[in-house]
């Protein structure tokens, strides 16, 4: 692999997703960790949260292991049972997070799909938001993508880093077009996953 994102101005966040890997899981989380991402977020929806605590523990030493930050999703209480400071919460979830529970997490993300999401996600206490999707992807199949525009408007509407998601390639031109929106980064699940 000759893709190391680090020392990359443009910041990228792997999103995980076991479901598209060819080879086993831990050992695909491995080949990420080697390229240097910002973060990967485990966000592997299908979990139950003891079946999530027990593969999150292992992504957590793979992680540390290559010094790549851990960002666990979903679920806090597991999270915070693990040391785990980082955090990624779907709005339903970020808005239910009791106060006292924040002090838990020195990172707490949310996806959000509109700017009206993006501030109330930032009065929630979000200290990063992912806006998307951006460009069409095969997870959102049939649905039009919300676009560079949208993506413009998060980030000069809210004073937090926003990673777009939604079809964002290995491509150093689409990365300059997301960087021009105002993006601090963006999120890559199928290329991760497939590395």
């Amino acid at each position: 692999m000759n893709c190391d994102l680090a020392g990359q101005d443009f910041k990228i966040i792997a999103v995980s997703n076991r479901k598209l890997c060819e080879r086993p899981f831990t050992e695909q989380i491995e080949r990420v960790c080697q390229i240097k991402p910002e973060a990967i977020i485990l966000r592997e929806k299908d979990l139950s949260e003891e079946e999530y605590k027990i593969l999150a523990e292992r992504i957590m030493e793979s992680c540390e292991q290559y010094q790549v930050k851990c960002i666990l999703h979903t679920f806090w209480k597991t999270a915070a049972k693990l040391g785990c400071t980082s955090i990624h919460l779907p709005m339903a979830e970020l808005r239910k997070l009791p106060e006292e529970e924040k002090k838990h997490f020195r990172e707490i993300g949310t996806s959000v799909h509109s700017v009206e999401e993006a501030e109330e996600a930032v009065n929630l206490g979000a200290t990063y938001l992912t806006a998307g999707h951006i460009y069409t992807t095969n997870c959102k199949k049939g649905v039009p993508p919300r676009g560079l525009g949208f993506l413009k408007e998060v980030c000069s509407r809210v004073k937090r880093p926003v990673y777009a998601i939604g079809g964002i390639r290995f491509d150093q031109e689409q990365w300059e077009e997301l960087k021009q929106a105002g993006a601090e980064g963006g999120c890559i699940m199928s290329g991760m996953m497939n590395l």
